[in-house]
């Protein structure tokens, strides 16, 4: 990708959610909610504080994390459908049971 954010900015890929449900029923893609899980691909340096001073992000490329159902601004690069945030609209890392992110 040839996109680099800037201050406290991510990019991030939704992750597509299941097509079924539980008991097999297949969800058609109008029916379907927006995913409010995704993998950062980018992040920019970080913002600054009162005094100048370069805050960087608590999340970094390659990490799971959970965002508002309406966070963000959608934007096509590469033929790819991408969300640009800021780093406070995240909500938190996904994490496996063993603590490791996901």
């Amino acid at each position: 990708m040839n996109f680099r954010p800037l201050h406290d900015r991510v990019v991030v890929k939704r992750i597509t959610a299941e097509e079924k449900t539980a008991g097999g029923i297949i969800i058609p893609d109008t029916a379907q909610e927006k995913p409010m899980e995704g993998e950062i691909v980018a992040a920019g340096p970080g913002a600054r504080n009162e005094s100048g001073q370069l805050v960087a992000l608590d999340v970094k490329a390659g990490d799971r994390v959970l965002f508002g159902k309406w966070s963000g601004t959608e934007v096509k690069l590469n033929g790819e459908d991408l969300l640009i945030m800021k780093e406070s609209d995240i909500m938190g890392i996904v994490e496996t049971a063993t603590g490791k992110k996901k």
